[in-house]
């Protein structure tokens, strides 16, 4: 009698962490290791942690870095996953269907071959090219490494003067470690103020709460130079205008999509240098090739256009898809609509949708509009301020943006506005949300729906 056995499929993983080993833990999940075979390689030493994380295990308020790992390397091996850490994938090779990789530890490198390729390098740390931005105790926080490094630095660091460079989300968060930290912090920002993912009216908000904190915000500043002392480390950051003392320094610039691979292997990028993909996750052109996380670009279900948007929600979000459609089944990924939130000591910081210059780049015409209010009913007991903005399209009123800055309660506000830009609502059928209520959380009309009342008055008298 004449039996075949079916050869087992190799599905080969670039990346250990959120997208990457959700892909490979999922693939696994609907096929057995006698069906497919998983190959993970990660160029780091650790798997499947928070990178949103970091800034509150350097300032102190997550006490230990494994409180971070969602899950361990021999927890993933433990599940048939051949993951091999301290490996860098060196060169894609997409007409043979492999990739070489290079093992950090012995120099040593080899190819393996692929039946289907998940691509999730992740974003790194934007590092300008000005003289001395390598010097030792300049760091960017992207990695479990890359936090490890700076808290080794932080540890030697005889000095107490931190500088930051940018005020986005990173900037903004490690600035507040280092403060935790007891050091001299100075944000230097070359925009108006800071949070650009803000509005400029709503981020000069978080300005006031930064300097409440001790931190010297400068802003509209550009930086021209890393200064350093004799023994090439790290001494005084320079601008146009003036030179600011460091002993550390942390880049908060922002992050791009590290899709230095894809570029060479000739994948197709989209104008943030993100790889493109289709809803199923799988690269655009290549049968065989998915990629999440954020090395990709994604669909802004607000403007219509490809966003790079570097959150850990969406790339778990994306392994997940891409391990089930990887793994026989399927599923898609439709977009985003831009949520996010942080915070700055008890100052809570959340928007959703576009901003005012967003609105303006994709053609739209809009209302604007802000409100203050309060966290709870106003006589209940520690109620707090809340400031909350929202656009609104012009004669259809549909809901185009919301941004929140406020104290305890403010920042999750954001989520009724997700919800309501996904559904495509209008900011009158938001004022018909039903909504809980009760003194303790908030008033009667939650500050959300009251911008919602605002917002439609304003559409309404513009017609």
């Amino acid at each position: 009698m004449n039996m075949s056995r079916t050869r087992r499929e190799r599905l080969v993983v670039i990346g250990g962490d959120a997208a990457g080993m959700s892909a490979a833990s999922q693939a696994r999940r609907l096929k057995g290791p006698d069906e497919l075979e998983v190959v993970a390689f990660e160029r780091g030493h650790f798997t499947s942690y928070s990178a949103c994380g970091i800034p509150y295990w350097v300032g102190g308020d997550v006490p230990d870095r494994d409180r971070l790992i969602a899950r361990t390397p021999e927890e993933h091996r433990a599940r048939d996953i051949d993951l091999r850490l301290r490996t860098e994938v060196t060169e894609l090779d997409p007409d043979g269907q492999r990739v070489r990789a290079r093992d950090l530890e012995s120099g040593t490198e080899s190819w393996t071959s692929y039946d289907k390729l998940v691509i999730a390098t992740g974003a790194r740390p934007i590092r300008p090219d000005l003289p001395g931005m390598d010097a030792p105790g300049v760091h960017g926080v992207q990695t479990l490494d890359d936090g490890q490094a700076l808290l080794d630095t932080l540890a030697r660091t005889r000095g107490r003067r931190a500088v930051v460079v940018g005020a986005g989300y990173i900037g903004v968060e490690m600035a507040e470690a280092l403060i935790n930290r007891s050091y001299e912090v100075t944000v230097v920002n070359r925009g108006s103020e800071p949070m650009s993912t803000l509005d400029p009216d709503m981020g000069r908000l978080v300005h006031k709460a930064m300097e409440g904190l001790g931190i010297t915000m400068v802003n509209d500043a550009e930086v021209t130079e890393i200064l350093t002392g004799d023994d090439g480390r790290v001494r005084a950051v320079a601008t146009q205008d003036r030179d600011f003392p460091a002993d550390v320094v942390v880049l908060g610039i922002g992050v791009r999509p590290e899709t230095t691979l894809a570029q060479a292997a000739g994948l197709p990028l989209g104008a943030h240098d993100g790889l493109l993909t289709d809803r199923s996750m799988r690269v655009r052109g290549h049968e065989n090739i998915w990629a999440g996380g954020d090395c990709v670009e994604v669909l802004d279900l607000v403007s219509g256009q490809e966003r790079h948007i570097a959150l850990g929600t969406h790339a778990n979000k994306h392994g997940q898809v891409i391990g089930t459609n990887a793994g026989g089944g399927y599923a898609t990924f439709p977009g985003v609509v831009g949520t996010a939130v942080s915070k700055v000591c008890d100052l809570e910081i959340a928007r959703t949708g576009l901003r005012e210059k967003d609105a303006h780049r994709v053609g739209l015409r809009f209302e604007a509009v802000t409100i203050e209010s309060t966290s709870r009913a106003g006589y209940y007991p520690d109620a707090s301020p809340m400031t909350v903005k929202m656009l609104a399209e012009l004669r259809t009123g549909r809901l185009l943006g919301v941004q929140i800055v406020g104290r305890e309660g403010a920042g999750k506000r954001v989520d009724i506005a997700a919800v309501a830009l996904t559904a495509g609502m209008t900011a009158e059928q938001m004022t018909t949300l039903d909504l809980g209520y009760a003194p303790p959380f908030s008033p009667v009309w939650d500050p959300v729906l009251v911008a919602a009342r605002k917002a439609a008055a304003k559409v309404r008298s513009s017609q």
